[in-house]
């Protein structure tokens, strides 16, 4: 081969002879820049694709939804669905939102409320086409600095969603979101930006059952919206976002923090000036506004029913003011309306005045169904949706306590029977030196457990609390719905905690009445409830199921009632009895700190209390009584701490009309020696009481156990020192607490009014004449 011809092939390969040619000279890096320039090019044009098919399937995910929207309609995009709520007896006693709509025309708007209701919901509303991408981006990116939920929703879209989907968050699922997006789309090519706005003014709710702004300026300032003041117009325009929690009514502080926003957001859009914004915010936020009128005669006596049906309804998911429900309560409205009478007028009860503050609770013991509630006295005329001091924690419910906290965990773990042996002495929070006094500063030394809840001891509760365990305390309360955040052992003997909530911890009369309501239903436990049915507009329906548990052994509710019958019959609760009507409860009455009383400006709380209470049940019903006012420093004098029972009395009597008179069926788990009751196969060895007694204390002996059958309770108990009553907590009633009722008394036999004889039979009464005031509630 010739020299021109290895040329030429080199030539065609494109090599050269030549060894310092530098294109024969392979890269330094070997050929991997080049390399990872592709890989990153078609990592970036993949992205691209996958980014293009993303876009693709969203528009495809977008138009399927979109495409099963419903149709827009004006009657749609003007009505509200009003919710009518039934009693039990399926009347109609509420409707929610239908009260008579204001309506504005588009011409009528005032530029105020537009500059309002613009600035803070949807500042870009006039430059938008239904859908506001810049407000969705900034949404988002706000939600993921902060973690917050800030929506991107136009005024249009909040329009949509009130005209045509549910409200709830939960309910907010893309599909939703994208029919949303897409009708107010479609409603911003066929209505003008000013048609829209008023839309949204007419529909949204305005809390208080009114709907629409225009309806909202006529009823809480009686005029027109076209004279508003700017701080009236911001306080409407800021309401729709939650209204019930921006009511100027019920809740004005947070009311008037709202309305500032509102008055912020117009200044920062240049719609008022500087000196207009402070002017408005320092305007109060009740400036003009007028007295609420009720919508019917009876939405005063259920308002606070009413409030929580809705709170009920609410946490299902379900908005009662715009899904138009059928929704059936459990309220019995006779009932409820005898309760009101009770409460605010003086045909049943004496009252001290008219500030005394009362909240009740009536529920059905088998099911838990709340029949009645009342929630405060003498509230105003104008109020709507109130507050309920019925279901509140903050106040204390004392002595009514010791059954559910110290008594009922002991027979439950620790079998002990209502023959127990006690000592009423002088006791100390355990752990300390503070000393447990009972509310007349006496001991009683040596008495049984029925003795001892019967003239509820301060003393023997903490003993017994100490004994059970704060643990087992308190499980036995949570199986009863209530809790405690730390439970203490002042909660033997009080209610009051630290730490409420929200209402979570703590006891109310809702609470109290559904716990005693288990000792009633034989040791099961069932949740409270207003609703029992709630029926939607396709006709579909919820059942409410009662929720119910087994939270004590039947045999500790059974003895627990048995003592509780005696509380009635001649301990504490006197007063409550019913002339032959079987039943049982407790009282409890609060006391206050040597704080309180330096700022009350007196040095005894032997004849004031800041709250007293009552609880008590039949084999149908439990009632709860709280009173007190709502100054908690302001006192219920002595004379009136029975006010409680004097409710519950009155309720009871009349509930107890025309339904049989039962008694609690002993079960085979309990066994009767004489008097008192034994948990059946317990073993009880008692330790006599201590020398201070006069007994000897060498010795000690078993209770005999027989299984003698009893079908009603004791009305007798061995014999004790009566306690004495100069000083006592417990409600009176015309003059002093009863004498031991003999051997055949019942609870229809009246007390007696003289004062306690001392027993000689009986351990002495050990007298502790070195405090001057009870360091414990009653």
């Amino acid at each position: 081969m010739t020299t021109d011809e290895i040329g030429s092939r080199a030539a065609r390969h494109g090599h050269t002879s030549g060894t310092n040619n530098t294109e024969n000279t392979p890269p330094t890096n070997g050929g991997k820049k080049p390399k990872k320039k592709r890989i990153l090019l078609k990592l970036f044009l993949g992205l691209v694709l996958l980014g293009v098919l993303g876009l693709l399937a969203g528009i495809g995910l977008f138009w399927s939804y979109a495409k099963d929207a419903p149709k827009l309609e004006d009657d749609k995009l003007s009505a509200t669905v009003s919710s009518k709520l039934y009693d039990a007896n399926n009347e109609v006693f509420e409707e929610l939102g239908a009260e008579k709509r204001e309506m504005i025309k588009p011409t009528d708007v005032p530029q105020l409320l537009k500059d309002a209701v613009v600035s803070v919901e949807d500042k870009r509303f006039y430059k938008h086409s239904g859908v506001d991408p810049i407000r969705i981006l900034g949404s988002a990116f706000s939600n993921f600095k902060t973690g917050g939920l800030q929506g991107g929703s136009t005024l249009t879209q909040q329009l949509i969603k009130l005209s045509y989907f549910s409200t709830k968050e939960k309910d907010q699922n893309l599909k939703r979101k994208a029919q949303e997006a897409w009708l107010a789309i479609e409603l911003e090519k066929e209505k003008s930006k000013e048609e829209i706005l008023t839309y949204y003014i007419n529909k949204v709710y305005m809390a208080n059952g009114l709907y629409g702004m225009e309806t909202a300026a006529q009823s809480y300032f009686g005029k027109p919206l076209a004279e508003l003041n700017l701080p009236q117009t911001a306080l409407l325009a800021g309401m729709p976002q939650a209204p019930n929690d921006y009511d100027p009514y019920v809740k004005p502080d947070v009311a008037k923090e709202r309305r500032d926003v509102v008055l912020y957001t117009m200044k920062e859009n240049d719609k008022i000036t500087q000196k207009e914004y402070e002017d408005a915010k320092a305007t109060p936020i009740d400036d003009g506004l007028q007295p609420l009128k009720q919508s019917n005669e009876n939405r005063k006596i259920v308002d606070n029913y009413i409030r929580e049906v809705i709170a009920e309804v609410e946490s299902m998911g379900k908005n009662p003011y715009t899904d138009g429900l059928d929704i059936h309560t459990n309220l019995d409205m006779n009932a409820q309306k005898r309760l009101y009478d009770i409460i605010n007028s003086d045909t049943y009860v004496e009252y001290p005045d008219q500030d005394l503050q009362v909240a009740s609770t009536v529920i059905d013991v088998k099911t838990g169904q709340v029949k009645a509630q009342i929630g405060g006295r003498n509230i105003p005329d104008d109020v709507q949706l109130g507050s309920n001091k019925a279901i509140e924690t903050d106040r204390d419910v004392g002595s009514t306590m010791k059954p559910i906290a110290d008594y009922g965990p002991a027979i439950e773990n620790l079998n002990y029977s209502t023959g127990r042996i006690m000592m009423d002495k002088p006791t100390t929070y355990e752990g300390t030196n503070i000393p447990v006094t009972n509310a007349d500063m006496q001991y009683y030394g040596a008495l049984t457990m029925r003795k001892a809840i019967m003239y509820s001891r301060n003393t023997t509760a903490i003993q017994t609390f100490d004994a059970v365990g704060s643990d087992k305390s308190a499980a036995f309360l949570k199986d009863l719905g209530i809790e405690f955040k730390e439970i203490v052992a002042a909660n033997a003997i009080s209610s009051n905690t630290s730490d409420l909530g929200g209402n979570k911890y703590g006891v109310s009369s809702l609470k109290l009445a559904a716990a005693y309501a288990a000792f009633a239903n034989m040791g099961v436990y069932n949740k409270p409830h207003y609703v029992n049915k709630v029926v939607y507009q396709d006709g579909s329906e919820d059942v409410i199921e009662t929720e119910s548990k087994r939270a004590m052994k039947d045999s500790t509710a059974y003895m627990m009632t048995d003592m509780l019958k005696d509380v009635i019959s001649g301990g504490t609760a006197f007063n409550a009895g019913v002339p032959g009507l079987i039943q049982a409860g407790k009282t409890g009455t609060a006391n206050y700190t040597d704080a309180d009383l330096a700022n009350i400006g007196v040095s005894e709380s032997s004849s004031i209390a800041p709250d007293s209470t009552f609880v008590g049940y039949t084999p149908h019903y439990a009632v709860s009584v709280w009173t007190g006012y709502k100054q908690r420093l302001t006192p219920i004098p002595y004379e009136y701490w029975g006010t409680a029972s004097d409710v519950y009395r009155e309720m009871m009597t009349y509930l107890s009309e025309g339904v049989a008179n039962d008694d609690w069926t002993m079960p085979d788990t309990v066994i009767r020696s004489g008097s008192e009751l034994y948990v059946k196969g317990a073993y009880e060895e008692q330790l006599l009481p201590s020398s201070t007694t006069g007994y000897d204390t060498s010795s000690s002996w078993e209770t005999p156990i027989s299984s003698e059958p009893a079908t009603t309770s004791s009305s007798t108990v061995p014999s004790q020192t009566e306690p004495p009553t100069s000083q006592s907590s417990e409600p009176p009633a015309s003059s002093t607490p009863p004498t031991e009722p003999p051997a055949s008394s019942t609870p229809s036999e009246e007390p007696a009014n003289s004062e306690p004889p001392q027993s000689s039979s009986g351990p002495p009464v050990i007298q502790n004449n070195s405090f001057r005031r009870r360091s414990s509630p009653e």
